[in-house]
């Protein structure tokens, strides 16, 4: 009914059963219109009309279809000599485009390579005459819609438009007006048959357990006069899984489902095409256009979603005027979905009956001997199996295809020696730097030359319990001069303070110690020197406790790292003495070596009238001469410190 229609250049529209010959229908009138040189030296074509693009174009929705379709063109056009390419997804981009750029005139592939191969401009389609669209609803239901109107909109406006399905939605009919010009729609059926199945299909229809039905399958695959058989289950992981366990009970099993590659998936159809394997375990992806001689058997191992994957399914077997059996295992909880889809289709199921692999009328309407057990017989295991058909190696994207072999390792006496790993020593989470300023410990304290330069103490804090006697305060004035008027002033006093070390806490009652940090040779010199004078102590204390070195980093500025105060003076809050020890205080004296006058420090804060004994500060600049200048007064001070001060002065 198609052929003549098709043949004429018409839009048309053609609904039939599975099992009825679609594939034909369209195939036959694109060999018949694409043109070939055998056209042009017949006279029969304008040898313009001759190219090495794409003349037609057939869209599938799964690639197990889009090969099926191709191997079936192929047989047909072998008379003329009609070039067909198969284009879809799973394997590598390079063979595909170098049979595009020798030349082809039949395009069937999968809608999402077809849109790649366009996009970076491989493929041409400005030539196509003929657009067909095979198994249109499942391609609607897979959510291939979008991507079918894009391939749509690159296509000449003025063609040849087919669709062909074995049912029609409404979601179709709306497609098929939107981008099809006046189609003629045919529906084909034959006279004798009754409702939307095949009449030559036997189904049965079973309520069983879940955890009964891989015993039930393992049975159902011993009935008498089973050929092959395929195995529908919705889920990818139920089909692996049934799939091992067939495996496990002495069945030629394979499995198609979309975790596998495609060389995998392809392995597997071959084996089941050549007879290595009898049993096939898939997903719907394998319920579409799927044709294979000798299926006797399709076995619905979960309900179906809905009434058209209830017919693409057990369309399998039955086809071509052979006669098939369909057993459907309906769940518990799948009871309410079953009685919709027997009632779409006006089944006589509408409550299957309750069934278990030792029911008897099981064993009786499937022709099961009795005795059957789970396992297949050891003098019946004569298939080949599934590693018997060798993989194919397409080159396959996203990294799921076969891996290849590792690579023997080197011999022993070539391997290159292995470099230990370099440790680094941090402390606190930063590394040492080499370059770091160490600062000595006091000269009065027990020294570290017995200590290894290398090793780093750990830094300690002292508490009030082990703090020394007090001794007298020394106050710190920092002052900063530029590199070009600094000169260096050698003293003896600050040759003295310069092995002080600094301190990181001090009690109320513990005197601070001078320290001198020195800072790097590139940056502007300064000198901090503090020289403690003690009135009463001539003696350092010889129970002081050891002093460790402290590590500074060098920075970008100067970093100064003042022991006895740790922030500059202005920022300090004044600290109280005691009675007892404001005697010795008040008469020591500070002199502290700067740079600059001592008009640039800043002065101190305000301190209460219990502090006016405290010992006092003055502040000596050092001149070129060596000879000490008389410092600028500060701005407040107790009347005892301006008494020393004139006294000294």
């Amino acid at each position: 009914m198609t052929l003549p229609v098709a043949l004429s250049g018409s839009d048309v529209i053609g609904q039939a059963k599975t099992g009825t010959g679609k594939t034909l229908g369209f195939g036959l009138p694109i060999l018949e219109r694409v043109t070939v040189p055998a056209d042009v030296e017949a006279g029969r074509a304008a040898p313009e009309k001759l190219t090495d693009a794409p003349q037609a174009l057939i869209v599938v929705p799964t690639r197990e279809l889009c090969q099926q379709v191709t191997n079936d063109l192929l047989t047909a056009g072998k008379a003329r000599n009609v070039r067909v390419l198969a284009i879809y997804g799973g394997r590598a981009y390079e063979p595909q485009v170098e049979a595009l750029k020798k030349g082809v005139d039949v395009v069937v592939g999968t809608p999402g390579r077809l849109l790649d191969l366009a996009g970076q401009r491989k493929l041409d389609l400005s030539h196509i005459r003929v657009l067909v669209l095979d198994e249109a609803d499942e391609m609607l239901d897979l959510g291939f819609l979008p991507d079918v109107e894009r391939i749509i909109t690159m296509l000449p406006p003025k063609r040849q438009t087919m669709l062909f399905s074995a049912t029609m939605p409404g979601a179709v009919i709306s497609l098929a007006r939107r981008y099809m010009s006046q189609p003629t729609h045919i529906n084909a059926t034959s006279p004798d048959d009754e409702g939307t199945t095949v009449k030559n299909t036997a189904q049965y229809v079973y309520r069983a357990h879940n955890m009964d039905k891989p015993e039930m399958v393992s049975r159902i695959l011993q009935a008498e006069g089973r050929g092959l058989a395929m195995i529908f289950c919705r889920t990818k992981r139920t089909a692996a899984d049934i799939a091992e366990q067939l495996e496990k009970r002495g069945f030629a099993s394979g499995a198609v489902h979309g975790d596998l590659g495609q060389g995998a998936r392809e392995q597997a159809l071959r084996a089941f095409r050549n007879g290595k394997v009898d049993v096939l375990v898939c997903t719907d992806v394998a319920a579409r256009g799927i044709d294979v001689e000798g299926v006797t058997h399709v076995i619905n191992y979960q309900s179906p979603e809905d009434e058209k994957t209830y017919l693409h399914r057990i369309g399998r077997t039955g086809r071509a005027g052979a006669k098939g059996t369909a057993i459907t295992l309906v769940d518990w909880d799948d009871i309410p979905r079953w009685q919709l889809i027997n009632k779409a289709l006006d089944l006589k199921f509408p409550d299957p009956p309750e069934t278990y692999s030792t029911s008897p009328h099981l064993y009786e309407e499937l022709g099961i001997p009795a005795g059957t057990k789970g396992v297949l017989p050891r003098a019946e295991r004569t298939r080949a199996g599934l590693r018997a058909e060798e993989i194919e190696d397409l080159g396959e994207t996203g990294g799921r295809g076969r891996k290849s072999a590792p690579a023997a390792p080197a011999p022993r006496e070539e391997r290159a020696p292995r470099t230990p790993r370099q440790r680094r020593r941090t402390r606190g989470g930063s590394t040492l730097d080499e370059s770091a300023v160490t600062v000595p410990a006091p000269a009065e304290g027990p020294t570290d030359e017995d200590t290894p330069e290398a090793r780093t103490p750990r830094r300690r804090r002292r508490t009030r319990a082990a703090a020394p006697e007090a001794v007298a305060e020394a106050a710190v004035t920092v002052v900063e001069t530029p590199a070009a008027e600094a000169e260096p002033a050698p003293a003896p006093a600050a040759e003295s303070a310069a092995e002080a070390k600094p301190r990181r806490r001090r009690t109320r009652t513990a005197a601070a110690k001078p320290a001198v940090a020195q800072a790097p040779a590139a940056e502007p010199v300064v000198d901090f020197q503090t020289v403690a004078v003690a009135a009463q102590t001539a003696e350092p204390v010889a129970t002081k406790p050891r002093r460790r070195t402290r590590v500074v980093k060098p920075a970008d500025e100067v970093d100064f790292q003042i022991a006895p105060v740790s922030e500059p003076a202005p920022q300090t809050r004044a600290r109280r003495s005691t009675r007892s020890a404001a005697k010795p205080k008040a008469e020591a004296v500070a002199a502290t070596t700067t740079v600059e006058d001592a008009a640039e420090t800043k002065p101190r804060r305000r301190r209460p009238r219990a502090a006016a004994e405290k010992a006092e500060t003055a502040v000596v600049t050092v001149t070129a001469d060596g000879e000490a200048a008389p410092a600028k007064p500060r701005r407040r001070r107790s009347r005892a410190a301006a008494a020393a001060e004139t006294a000294e002065g």
